[in-house]
């Protein structure tokens, strides 16, 4: 990048039809309040060149933490936080809006309701802009907050739970299909220590304001900071760490410097489980968005790298397939399914009735057979990897996955 960045805004849109990474706003190897800036860059996938875009137009100066989403190809730069030369810290209710086709930016938005930082953010079918939690001024807030482009108006979704577990800043989530994932964040009492839970939210497609929350205690879960994309309709976290901090990476619990993950962290829908992938990736951390160039191609740009260094490189990720726990864990001590390998049937090594669920490699429920004895019929099914759940009266029997090969 042009310069080194940390806590920057990061998204994609086209320009000419082709894909270009995004950032806006940030801090700077200094780590302090005056290397908080508004400058802005963009990078051109194809020639592999970042060049300097005109600065956000925040009249309140630099900031950091704020939130960068894509909608019918224009960035909104929502939120994010000023901090003053004795450290005053002010969120932000500003929403800027970035034309890529134009390279400037247009009149802002209508302020955000409750101004807001450090929020998880993600977009609806690429129509409405949840903004989720984060901290607002003085503490941490519940409300979920969704901003309609189209309108530029703003209504109120269903408020996540009022506890320290699900109101955070520095979480990180994604919308895929009409479900919100969101995970890690720091709490906002004692020394904003980092929360173990992740969180689901079913948004009904009638009435999008109305959110159905779910949530679980999870070691897993655990995260500050962390890229959240999605990847054949799997959510992943990337990066991060496993402790909080501020803004120059110092703990809030006062054990010194934080040091970032390389890791990878997935959850596969069809089976509710959570998947960690240790040192998949150089360490980074602090970070506020990743840019999807391509069905199974991320950038990461800027960050925190090891001993708090302020980073200056673009990481291209580029995932060709997300394991799940289906593939290697089972509750069983010998394998489920005798032909595996397999095309038409399954045969199976346990004998009785079973409930039996398969899922195709996108977490997608293909085959569901309540109280089924005997072999499964397969032969509807096209070739490709699968997941096959076995329960009995609401207990898991077993996981194991298998190929059909024709």
């Amino acid at each position: 990048m042009p310069v080194a960045v940390s806590n920057n805004a990061v998204a994609s849109a086209t320009v000419d039809g082709q894909p270009y990474v995004f950032s806006f706003a940030g801090i700077g190897p200094a780590k302090d309040w005056y290397d908080i800036h508004l400058y802005a860059f963009r990078y051109d996938v194809q020639t592999n060149q970042w060049d300097s875009i005109p600065p956000l137009p925040d009249p309140q100066g630099g900031k950091i933490a704020a939130a960068a989403s894509t909608v019918k190809n224009k960035i909104y730069i929502i939120g994010g936080y000023h901090v003053a030369s004795n450290y005053n810290e002010t969120s932000s209710n500003k929403v800027h809006i970035y034309n890529p086709e134009t390279n400037a930016y247009e009149a802002d938005g209508a302020d955000i309701p409750i101004p807001i930082d450090d929020q998880v953010q993600a977009v609806w079918r690429d129509s409405l802009i949840y903004v989720i939690s984060g901290w607002s001024n003085t503490t941490n807030v519940p409300n979920v907050q969704i901003y309609n482009p189209s309108t530029d108006s703003w209504m109120s979704g269903t408020p996540v739970p009022n506890s320290s577990s699900w109101k955070v800043f520095g979480g990180s989530g994604i919308i895929i299909g009409d479900t919100i994932y969101y995970a890690g964040g720091a709490e906002s009492i004692g020394n904003f220590g980092p929360t173990a839970h992740f969180r689901k939210g079913a948004i009904n497609p009638d009435n999008p304001a109305e959110i159905t929350w779910m949530g679980e205690e999870h070691p897993d879960a655990k995260g500050y900071r962390m890229a959240a994309g999605a990847f054949e309709g799997q959510p992943f976290w990337l990066g991060g760490s496993a402790n909080t901090y501020n803004f120059d990476g110092i703990a809030y619990d006062g054990s010194g410097g934080v040091a970032p993950w390389g890791r990878l962290l997935a959850y596969q829908p069809g089976d509710g489980q959570l998947t960690t992938y240790n040192n998949l990736l150089p360490p980074v951390m602090d970070l506020r968005g990743i840019a999807q160039i391509s069905p199974n191609q991320f950038i990461l740009a800027g960050g925190m790298l090891d001993n708090q260094m302020v980073s200056s490189q673009t990481m291209l990720i580029t995932i060709d397939y997300l394991q799940s726990t289906l593939d290697s864990h089972t509750s069983t001590t010998k394998q489920l399914i005798r032909n595996n390998p397999t095309n038409s049937w399954l045969e199976l090594n346990e004998e009785g009735t079973f409930d039996i669920t398969i899922y195709n490699n996108r977490g997608q429920e293909v085959l569901s057979l309540p109280a089924h004895t005997g072999r499964i019929d397969i032969s509807h099914l096209p070739t490709g990897q699968y997941y096959l759940v076995l329960s009995k009266e609401g207990k898991l029997i077993g996981r194991e996955g298998f190929m059909i090969i024709w």
